[in-house]
């Protein structure tokens, strides 16, 4: 009889380096969205956490190493043994910490297969986004245990080139006073900066005798530069001089489109807070979209006009309950109210035939479309599958250009559920700095289920008729993209931003006191 022996699972110790996200390498990120169970240290950040979590296996079971009982290496190897793939994922990269390659060793010494992920290291990471360059001899460290600490050593490398470590905040003052007793000079630059590579990223700078009262209130791990690369920062900081650093941006879309407009906030600085104001529902009654999809797949239509990516969404979801793809838009054209819609229909595998090329708009799409043509244009029907909700002007444009237009109810638009109560008072007391809106819809919406925004609020709109809808509400409009769409949207808000920046830095200190400007970009001239 032959014994079927159940198969070996995998152990991996991944370095989260930093703690951005966007930090971890491929390998390390594939370990992890691989993993049955993920054991991971105190110092991994939140989001990080949260961003591994949306990818990773369904039923992957995640556990922080604290509180555990029994030791991270044993529970590892029971895992691996039940044929599981267990990762223990660290801050930073694992060999900098001792109490990892005690770990490692451990698993060494079975026969369990194993594999160690580097990643960048906290402290070297952290002061390259501080803007804090490294030069001659550099000595980088993540310190889990400040009496391990040779001052005399790190007082020599200091005087040789630059010196990082990775800390707790607790843990800065008897490192002030051991670099003080090893000779090093009171008056040496010194930088701390918290939340390392994190959207509340701070660095402060000071000296060697005086950055423990200039880091009063940094928590949790933080690193601390030290040397002459310090000063360097004034020119190549980058991460907190990013033009909407430290925003906290108000994005009410609708879910399914608010994370496309959040990553970009996020490459800019700011940190998006997404508010659902528009739920898409089905229409009431399906009739019309059917004999929509009937009438494209008979010829019926010489175009059909898509205004927004739910519109698209919504033809090819009635497309796919059919059995119906791409190919059956054969001799139909194709005209997109802007890019984002264009996008969406691209994404499907066909290339719209029109986009307005200047005002991404009703208007801007009426004026580059040609009239009907009885000759060139046999079938003279056009085909408008839209909002419940939309507005007549592109519906009675085309008719004037004599067209006929069967103008299609594909989905509707419904007010979503307020948000929290602490969201809601934060959008009338001015707790967000700026908003974006993406139609007029949204502006309306939010008014109705959060209320308006405070006046120091940045209002931000994507064109013309959204801004019309701002000012009904008694909204100042600041910001308004020469064209609409997200990207320009987002564009706009920024360069609004680094010119209020200069602006500030522009006024002498006594009337930036008093200006009226808000946000973060004032605070940080005050």
């Amino acid at each position: 009889m032959t014994r079927t022996r159940k198969p070996v699972g995998r152990i991996a110790f991944v370095g989260a380096g930093p703690g951005d996200p966007g930090l971890l390498t491929r390998r390390a990120h594939d370990a992890l969205v691989e993993a049955d169970q993920v054991i991971y240290d105190r110092g991994v950040p939140e989001p990080l956490l949260d961003a591994i979590r949306a990818e990773a296996k369904a039923d992957a079971q995640f556990s922080p190493a604290e509180g555990v009982p029994g030791d991270v290496a044993k529970m590892l190897i029971s895992a691996a043994r039940s044929g599981l793939s267990a990762v223990h994922l660290v801050a930073g990269d694992p060999f900098g910490h001792d109490a990892v390659v005690k770990e490692v060793q451990a698993v060494a010494r079975t026969a369990v297969h194993f594999e160690v992920v580097p990643g960048v290291g906290q402290a070297e990471g952290v002061a390259t986004y501080a803007g804090v360059p490294l030069p001659g001899v550099r000595t980088a460290a993540d310190v889990d245990d400040v009496a391990t600490l040779d001052f005399d050593a790190l007082a020599a490398a200091i005087g040789r080139g630059s010196l990082a470590l990775a800390v707790d905040a607790g843990d800065l003052a008897a490192i002030r006073d051991g670099l003080l007793a090893a000779g090093v000079d009171g008056t040496t630059a010194v930088g701390v900066t918290g939340d390392g590579t994190g959207e509340t990223q701070y660095t402060t700078t000071s000296t060697v005798d005086s950055f423990v009262a200039a880091a009063l209130g940094f928590t949790g791990r933080v690193v601390l530069t030290v040397g002459g690369g310090v000063p360097q920062r004034d020119k190549l900081s980058w991460w907190e001089n990013r033009p909407l650093y430290g925003w906290k941006v108000l994005v009410p879309r609708t879910k399914e489109q608010a994370g496309a407009m959040s990553a970009r906030l996020r490459a800019y600085g700011a940190i998006p807070c997404e508010v659902p104001t528009i739920a898409v529902e089905p229409p009431r009654t399906p009739a019309q979209m059917e004999r929509a999809v009937k009438g494209l797949v008979d010829g019926r239509y010489a175009w059909v006009i898509f205004t927004s990516v739910n519109a698209v969404r919504a033809v090819w979801e009635k497309f796919a309950e059919h059995g119906l793809d791409a190919r059956h838009f054969g001799g139909v054209k194709i005209a997109c109210i802007g890019e984002a819609t264009a996008d969406a229909v691209r994404a499907f595998g066909i290339q719209p035939e029109l986009v307005p090329a200047d005002e991404q708009s009703s208007e801007g799409l009426l004026a580059e479309f040609s009239p009907h043509d009885e000759i060139l244009d046999p079938v003279g029907r056009v085909l408008l599958p839209r909002a419940d909700i939309a507005t007549e002007t592109l519906a009675a444009g085309l008719i004037e250009l004599g067209w006929e237009v069967d103008d299609v109810t594909a989905y509707r638009t419904v007010r979503a559920a307020p948000p929290p109560a602490e969201i809601r008072d934060a959008i009338k007391s001015g707790g967000f700095d700026a908003v974006l809106f993406t139609s007029s819809s949204t502006v309306r919406n939010l008014v109705g289920i959060a209320g308006k925004p405070h006046a120091r609020t940045v209002v931000a709109v994507i064109g013309p008729k959204t801004a019309e809808t701002a000012t009904e509400f008694g909204l100042r409009v600041d910001v308004q993209p020469a064209h609409a769409s997200v990207p320009d949207l987002v564009e706009a808000l920024a360069s609004y931003a680094v010119e209020l920046r200069e602006k500030l830095a522009a006024m002498p200190a006594k009337q930036r006191r008093g200006s009226k400007v808000q946000g973060p970009t004032a605070l940080r001239f005050r």
